[in-house]
């Protein structure tokens, strides 16, 4: 049996929509410290996570070791418990109200010991850090505990983990459980680390209600090569989910005299808005803020209904509207629009009192003159990036003002530019007025950050949504009216059960619909329910009562961001209380970690509270913080070698090893500092088509490179010099030709040649598949190419310094050369570290795209499987998938002959061109080329 420690305390603060684990320990086994199973264990049950991780360490060193436990938690989650043991004695967690640790904490330090705290890391998470001395041959576990509920956010639940044992561990698995009494409609993996080894430990099982999915991968697998001990796992793991939707929008699930109620009604007509955008346009948005608003704005703008009506506010020292009332969306004043802020430029103070008044006045001024339709939706939407400067100043008179001019005609939503922006002070202004407050981190997706916020909120469907429950029934309800309910999100209600209560729970939702008011009603048996809810593997104990307590916790807590007096003074002992009951490190308490005699035996860890400029507020000292920033764009450099590798099969490209820091505030290239990172001369061909490879030594080897990437002949040059030299033909090296596979014809392959420049093309289009491929081709290489699937729906746009993949309403950028393994319905997106992206899935067509730098920048296109084209395809290149006929080759030397396809004759030459493909350095082949 265990012992128990004496306890003490600490605290951790969590927020986010989705759900994320990280587990990565900064001693490896080379300091004596064998991390030897790492298991992490989610299980979600009607939207609540309850995420184990558990971590196993010996110190197999002759002294005594130092190891440390990392965890990175979604800021919205709550730890609910955390153990130590160290050679069977157990070092617990013990939450306490803060001033009852306080004072704990200060006795300790007045005897020279340290404490540690949680500070918040990256966009999404707060990182939890415990360390502890281990003698040799001892052993250690660590486990720590947090709960979330999961939120829909654009249409889609997430749940996201990330390990990095930073070593290989004999014993690794991850499992996620999932059961959805209403049924799983669809479910997606991500991974920013999987390699085809890893791959192979991934197994997803699913039926209607459950999903398993589990990753076990061996120590091999977990390698990054035969060679290297270091691992490859070091990344994110993603599941999305969705549940089916029933007529009535919504379910009821009850178990142990608890329910929650979900309801996100999807099937209704989307009401007409109202928008006013009010842009911060002050000197601190110069540069690539302004740009990046600019941007965003023009797709936002884009993207209104034409029975919306909008206007635009820039604001500096002065506040300026675009047009004296609010306007229809229509096609001309959208381009109107979309021209005035294709041209707003920054300069000058901050002015956000006057801005937002302006703002109100406005839809005021319209709403008298009965220009808002009824039943449609106001919003007010501001963007700003620092403090007020200018006019009105005092936050809280700011906030004062807007709320007494809105006085909840309207509602408010808050986007915070960056980390100088006093958040909490637009998190309250947003509160106050219906609405809610969103950070935008400066970064190369800072547009799309802005226009997911969009969409969130962009196709309202309800407005005053009110939930009706018999009196006799319920008790202890969580919040039940809310302003509006958006399109691809969910609202939640969850509470008691009365003892003696009906057997059948009635429930009616009311709200205002386009055109109509509507009323919902449902019925939920209370002893069937109990009885969906008893697999062990699915659920935990008492897991509807944590979810109906964190819920009600988190919505005390955001009351009391609008509270004053004698209503926060309540809120706070209701939420602390709850805190307290249910274990759970809130922002009102603290928990208290103890360690062996010795040692630093006090540790806290308290959730930080931002309090204004990007800051995260704690009242102790940072001593040995166990919840500490990990900066989500940290910048690394690598060191400079001044030698060239030049590719022994081309002439003037050459793989540069001078690695370079990116700009601020931009992440930086994988790896710890030290590594070498490829800068190639031409990165399109330094990848393998159709399988994924490991960086190769750059001392001992030669990037293979990809299949059907295809390149004009070149004069190959001695592969031992070490200095570039320059190509003895004038101007550029000619643009890559696109090699098109032709199965099933007598020549089985053409390669294209592209010879105009500046326009869009449809290359791809094919009914059947469901697939469109469209470009631009500019100069000798695609500027953007842009991958659309009808099923599942999703579209992939590529440039050469990134992609984006939009999945239903959702934003994803990916970099080149960073890992992906996405896995849909039939569809497979993956990118290897050397930067080949393909699109495939069974029975379909498999697009590779490529970012190359020679002759200039730009995207290459491959394909493979072009057997799955059906006879409907079309388009510049998919025409050549139709009935193609080719007449004999003519001339003396019979290089020229004539292709006719859609009653088009092109003349096709016979050319020598390079053919790179798996395991080949380049190939000479004679190839007939068409142009286009």
């Amino acid at each position: 049996m265990k012992s128990l420690a004496p306890a003490h305390m600490w605290s951790i603060v969590l927020v986010l929509p989705s759900l994320l684990a990280v587990l990565h320990t900064t001693t490896a086994e080379k300091n004596g410290i064998d991390i030897y199973s790492l298991i992490v264990e989610s299980r979600v049950s009607s939207r609540f996570a309850h995420t184990v991780v558990t971590s196993r360490v010996v110190n197999r060193a002759d002294a005594v070791q130092e190891t440390t436990f990392k965890v990175d938690l979604p800021k919205k989650a709550f730890i609910a418990n955390f153990c130590m043991s160290i050679d069977g004695t157990a070092y617990p967690g013990i939450v306490k109200e803060k001033a009852e640790a306080q004072e704990q904490y200060n006795a300790a330090v007045g005897r020279g010991e340290s404490a540690g705290l949680v500070k918040a890391s990256g966009r999404h998470t707060e990182q939890f850090e415990v360390s502890v001395n281990v003698a040799p041959g001892a052993k250690v576990t660590f486990e720590l505990v947090y709960q979330e509920l999961l939120r829909r956010r654009l249409g889609m639940y997430e749940l996201l983990l990330k390990v990095k044992p930073q070593q290989p561990v004999k014993h690794l698995q991850m499992d996620i459980y999932i059961f959805e009494p209403q049924g799983i409609s669809i479910l997606e993996t991500e991974s920013s680390f999987m390699t085809p080894e890893l791959a192979e430990a991934l197994t997803t099982s699913q039926n209607k209600t459950r999903a398993h999915i589990r990753f076990k991968p061996t120590l091999s697998q977990q390698q990054r090569s035969q060679n290297e001990q270091d691992t490859a796992l070091d990344g994110d793991f993603i599941v999305r989910y969705d549940v089916d939707r029933s007529v009535s929008g919504g379910s009821i699930q009850i178990v142990s005299g608890y329910f929650v109620h979900h309801f996100a009604p999807e099937d209704l007509p989307t009401i007409p808005k109202n928008v006013v955008f009010v842009i911060d346009t002050s000197g601190s948005m110069i540069g690539r803020k302004i740009e990046q608003t600019r941007q965003a704005l023009v797709k936002i703008l884009n993207d209104l209904s034409p029975e919306d009506q909008f206007n635009l506010i820039v604001f500096s020292e002065k506040a300026i509207q675009w047009k004296l009332s609010l306007v229809r969306a229509s096609k001309d004043n959208l381009g109107k629009a979309v021209a005035y802020a294709s041209r707003i430029q920054a300069r000058g103070g901050t002015n956000i009192n006057d801005a937002m008044l302006m703002a109100v006045m406005l839809l005021d001024s319209s709403n008298q003159a009965e220009l808002l339709p009824s039943n449609s939706a106001s919003l007010i939407i501001l963007l700003t990036d620092g403090d007020p400067t200018v006019g009105e100043t005092n936050p809280t008179n700011i906030q004062k003002n807007v709320q007494e001019a809105v006085d909840t005609k309207y509602s408010v939503f808050c986007l915070g530019f960056g980390f100088d922006v006093n958040y909490p002070f637009l998190e309250k202004l947003a509160l106050d007025n219906g609405g809610l407050a969103r950070r935008i981190y400066e970064d190369s997706d800072s547009a799309l950050q802005l226009q997911d916020f969009y969409h969130e909120v962009a196709n309202p469907l309800l407005l005053r949504v009110a939930f009706e429950y018999p009196s006799n029934a319920v008790e202890d309800v969580t919040r039940d009216s809310f302003q509006h309910h958006f399109k691809g999100s969910e609202m939640v209600v969850a509470g008691k059960l009365k003892d003696q209560g009906p057997d059948v729970l009635s429930a009616k939702v009311k709200g205002q619909a386009h055109r109509q008011n509507i009323t919902f009603q449902m019925e939920a048996s209370v002893a069937p329910k109990e009885e969906e809810f008893q697999s062990p593997e699915y659920i935990f104990d008492n897991f509807m009562e944590r979810l109906w307590a964190l819920l009600t916790i988190q919505q005390q807590l955001e009351q009391m961001v609008s509270a004053s007096g004698a209503e926060l003074k309540d809120l706070e002992a209701q939420a602390l209380n709850m805190s307290l009951r249910y274990n759970f490190v809130t922002p009102l308490t603290y928990m208290v970690v103890t360690k062996p005699e010795g040692q630093e035996q006090l540790q806290l860890a308290g959730k930080p509270v931002e309090v204004g400029n990007g800051q995260s507020h704690f009242s102790l000292g940072a001593h040995s913080p166990l919840l500490k920033s990990s900066s989500r764009g940290s910048v690394s450099l690598t060191r400079k070698v001044s030698r060239f590798h030049k590719h022994p099969g081309l002439r003037g490209a050459y793989v540069t090893l001078t690695p370079q820091a990116p700009p601020p505030g931009l992440p930086g290239p994988p790896g710890p500092p030290g590594d070498l990172h490829l800068t190639p001369g031409l990165s399109s061909v330094l990848h393998t088509w159709g399988r994924m490879i490991d960086q190769p030594s750059l001392s001992t080897s030669v990037p293979v490179l990809p299949s059907q990437a295809v390149l004009p002949s070149v004069e190959k040059k001695d592969e031992e010099s070490t200095v570039p030299e320059e190509p003895t033909h004038p101007g550029h090296p000619r643009a890559p030709s696109i090699v098109l596979p032709l199965p099933g014809s007598s020549v089985d392959q053409l390669c294209v040649d592209i010879t105009r420049s500046g326009t869009s093309m449809k290359l791809l289009i094919d009914p059947g598949q469901g697939l469109q491929v469209i470009g631009k081709y500019e100069n000798t290489a695609f500027s953007w190419i842009e991958v659309t699937i009808q099923k599942p729906h999703l579209q992939v746009h590529a440039t050469p310094e990134r992609v984006v993949v939009t999945r239903g309403r959702k934003n994803s950028e990916y970099k080149w050369r960073g890992t992906l393994y996405s896995m849909l319905p039939g569809l497979k997106i993956t990118m290897d570290k050397m930067g080949l992206l393909l699109i495939s899935g069974p029975d379909r067509v498999t697009i590779g795209l490529l970012s190359m730098d020679d002759p200039q920048k730009g995207v290459m296109l491959l394909l493979s499987n072009t057997q799955y084209f059906s006879n409907y395809t079309k388009g510049d290149l998919g025409r050549f998938y139709k009935d193609i006929t080719w007449d004999p080759p003519v001339g003396e030397e019979g290089t020229k002959r004539t292709l006719r396809v859609d009653e088009i004759h092109y003349t096709a030459t016979k050319e020598l061109k390079l053919k790179y493909q798996e395991g080949s350095l380049g190939a000479e082949i004679s190839c007939w080329t068409v142009k286009i």
